[in-house]
C-alpha cells in the first residue's frame, strides 16, 4: 500500500467536498468570509496591518472565473490574502555580531518546514536584530511555507509552536479568523506540487510573497471546516497505524532473512544425509596431501557430520585490485568496479568510471564474481557482479573466489552475506577502517558437503521468495 499516494486522495478528496456530507443547515461561506473581511477591515483601522493592493478583478467579490474545480454550494472561492495576512522575514548582517550575541528571539529559515510543526529554533536573534531589519516575530499557531531551499523544501508547509521571527525564504500566514487555520493548512499541504510548480527563477525557482497570496483557495462553511478536519485527523492516524506495522513488518522481514542465514550455515536449514560425500574430501581436492582433523568438539557449538571447520582462505581466494588513476579514466572504456558500486548486495554499473588501460586478468571481473569492499565506513559490504561483460577491479575492492569448485557460488554468496557484520567489527585504521586479505582468510567457515549446499540453496531462495513477495507487496 502506498500510504503516501493515500494521504494525498484523501487531501484532493477534501478539497473538493468529496471527504465529508454537506449540511443544508449550515452557514454558508459567503457570510464566513464576510466575517473575515470585517476583522481584516478592523486590523487595517487600528494600524496592525496595511491594506494590500489588488487588482480592481480580483479585489471586492469572493468568486473567480478561473477556478480549478467546482466546489459544492455553500463554499466560496477566494485568495488566501482575503483570509489571512501574508509576510515575511528577513536575515539580519552575519557580520554583526550585536545582531545575534546573546539573543534570544527564535529565528528560523525555510529548512525548519520539513516538519508538521516548529517545535524549536536552532538560530536566535536580538532585540536590536528585530529593530533595525525587516524581521517580524509571528505568534504561535502562523503557517510558514517554504518559499525557496533546496531539494523538496519549496513548497513545505509547518506551524510554528513557539514564537519566532523568519528569514526571507519563508512566508508566514496569519488567518484572520483563528477557527479556520488547520483548513487553510490541509488545504496548503494538499497543494504542494502544485505550489512548486508556482515558482519561478531560473536554476533555483523560488515562490514569492505575492504568489502566495494570490493563491485561490476553496472555502467551505466553517462548520464543514471542521467536520473535514476531524476525518482527515481520523484517516491519518489509521494510515499512521499502518505505516507503523508497515515498519514493523519489514524489520521482522529483514530479521528473518538474517535468521536464515543463520540457520543455514550451522547445518539447521535442511536435514543431513548420510549418502553425501564428506565435505573433507572437497578440501582434498584443493590440496591431496592436506592432513584432515575431524576433531569438531572444541567448538562452542555442533558441527553436522560430514561438515568439517575450516578457514575461509582454504576454499577461497582473495583477489585485491588494481591501483588506476583519474588518469587512467576515459569516455569509453571497460568499466572500473569501485567501491561506490557496490550497494544492497549488488555491483551497480551506474557512475563507473571507464578505462582503456590493459591489466593483468586477475583484475577481471566476469559475471557471477562476488567482490567486497576492504575499506572505508561500509568496509565489508558486498556485491555479485551480474553482468555478461567483464569489468575491471579498483584498488580496495575484492574478488572473493572460490578454489577447485569445493563451493557452489550461491553458497559462497549466502555464507558471506551473514558474515558482513563480523568482517566490518574485524575492520582496523581508526577513522578509516580497513581489512586485510590475510584477516579475511583466517575468518572460520563451516564447509558442507557439496550435496547439502545444494539443498540449502534451494531452502534459502524457497522462504527468500516468500518474504520478497510480502516486501513487494508492502511497497507496491
Amino acid at each position: 500500500m502506498d500510504t503516501k499516494k493515500l494521504r494525498q486522495k484523501i487531501l484532493d478528496l477534501a478539497i473538493r467536498g468529496k471527504l465529508v456530507p454537506q449540511d443544508p443547515n449550515d452557514e454558508p461561506a459567503s457570510v464566513l468570509l464576510e466575517r473575515i473581511k470585517a476583522e481584516k477591515e478592523r486590523l487595517i483601522k487600528e494600524g496592525k496591518i496595511k491594506r494590500t493592493k489588488k487588482t480592481a478583478k480580483t479585489s471586492d467579490t469572493p468568486h473567480y472565473e478561473n477556478v480549478p474545480f467546482e466546489v459544492p454550494e455553500g463554499w466560496v472561492w477566494c485568495r488566501l490574502d482575503d483570509i489571512a495576512f501574508i509576510g515575511t522575514g528577513a536575515t539580519p548582517s552575519t557580520s554583526n555580531k550585536s545582531y545575534y550575541d546573546k539573543g534570544n528571539i527564535a529565528w528560523i529559515s525555510s529548512g525548519a518546514t520539513n516538519q508538521p510543526f516548529i517545535n524549536e529554533a536552532s538560530n536566535f536573534i536580538t532585540e536590536k536584530a528585530l529593530s533595525e531589519t525587516n524581521c517580524k516575530i509571528y505568534p504561535i499557531g502562523t503557517l510558514i511555507v517554504a518559499m525557496y531551499g533546496e531539494g523538496k523544501t519549496r513548497g513545505q508547509v509547518s506551524e510554528l509552536s513557539i514564537e519566532a521571527a523568519t528569514n526571507q525564504a519563508c512566508a508566514a500566514i496569519k488567518p484572520y479568523v483563528l477557527e479556520i487555520k488547520s483548513y487553510i493548512k490541509l488545504y496548503l499541504e494538499s497543494n504542494y506540487l502544485y505550489l512548486r510548480k508556482l515558482a519561478e527563477g531560473g536554476n533555483q525557482p523560488n515562490l514569492s510573497v505575492g504568489k502566495i497570496s494570490a493563491y485561490t483557495i476553496p472555502l467551505p462553511p466553517l462548520v464543514e471546516q471542521r467536520r473535514i478536519v476531524s476525518e482527515i485527523e481520523h484517516w491519518f492516524s489509521l494510515i499512521n497505524i499502518i505505516e507503523g506495522n508497515k515498519e514493523d513488518l519489514q524489520a521482522s522481514i529483514k530479521q528473518a532473512k538474517s535468521k536464515i542465514f543463520d540457520l543455514a550455515i550451522h547445518g539447521k536449514l535442511v536435514p543431513q544425509d548420510s549418502n553425501d560425500e564428506p565435505a573433507s574430501e572437497l578440501l582434498k581436492r584443493i590440496n591431496p596431501k592436506v592432513e584432515i582433523t575431524c576433531d569438531n568438539g572444541h567448538y562452542p557449538f555442533k558441527i553436522p557430520k560430514k561438515w568439517i571447520m575450516c578457514k575461509l582462505g582454504d576454499v577461497c581466494t582473495l583477489e585485491n585490485g588494481y591501483a588506476f588513476s583519474r588518469d587512467d579514466y576515459k569516455q569509453r572504456g571497460i568499466p572500473l568496479i569501485r567501491i561506490s558500486n557496490i550497494s544492497d548486495n549488488v555491483v551497480n554499473l551506474n557512475g563507473c568510471a571507464l578505462v582503456q588501460k590493459e591489466v593483468n586478468k586477475k583484475f577481471i571481473i566476469k559475471n557471477g564474481d562476488l567482490l567486497i569492499a576492504l575499506s572505508g565506513a561500509t568496509t565489508g559490504k558486498m556485491g555479485i557482479y551480474r553482468n555478461e561483460n567483464i569489468a575491471y577491479l579498483n584498488q580496495r575492492v575484492g574478488n572473493l573466489k572460490i578454489k577447485d569448485n569445493v563451493l557452489i557460488p550461491e553458497y559462497r554468496n549466502y555464507y558471506m552475506f551473514s558474515q558482513i557484520k563480523k568482517i566490518l567489527k574485524l575492520a582496523y585504521g581508526g577513522a578509516q577502517p580497513n581489512i586485510s586479505s590475510k584477516v579475511i582468510y583466517e575468518l572460520q567457515f563451516m564447509l558442507p558437503p557439496l550435496s547439502e549446499q545444494q539443498r540449502i540453496i534451494q531452502n534459502i531462495e524457497k522462504l527468500f521468495s516468500v518474504l520478497d513477495n510480502i516486501q513487494n507487496t508492502l511497497e507496491a
